[in-house]
């Protein structure tokens, strides 16, 4: 079963471009896992500091060899003194159908 997930997080004022800059390096990446089937990131046309990326994995191996990504880490590292929440918050979806 596919792993489908959506994270959010807030660009302190001032650090969009950096934010933009970090994900852009970081979704090359992750759109080379073999397991990674989408990895988009947005903005909110109305509040571009609020940046949402919808992800989905083949499978919950997929996901975990994700996490476990050598670039993960210190991509994380340098984007928490970026955004104002502590992490990126993260919400699991099932398909309805």
């Amino acid at each position: 079963m596919k792993k489908t997930l959506f994270a959010e997080f807030t660009a302190r004022e001032g650090t969009e471009e950096e934010v933009a800059r970090l994900l852009r390096d970081y979704a090359r990446n992750v759109r080379t896992e073999a397991g990674n089937l989408v990895f988009d990131v947005y903005t909110r046309t109305t509040h571009p500091r609020a940046f949402w990326i919808f992800e989905v994995y083949r499978d919950e191996d997929a996901f975990r060899a994700h996490l476990g990504a050598p670039y993960g880490g210190p991509f994380n590292a340098a984007l928490a003194p970026l955004i104002e929440e502590d992490a990126s918050v993260l919400t699991f979806l099932d398909p309805v159908a």
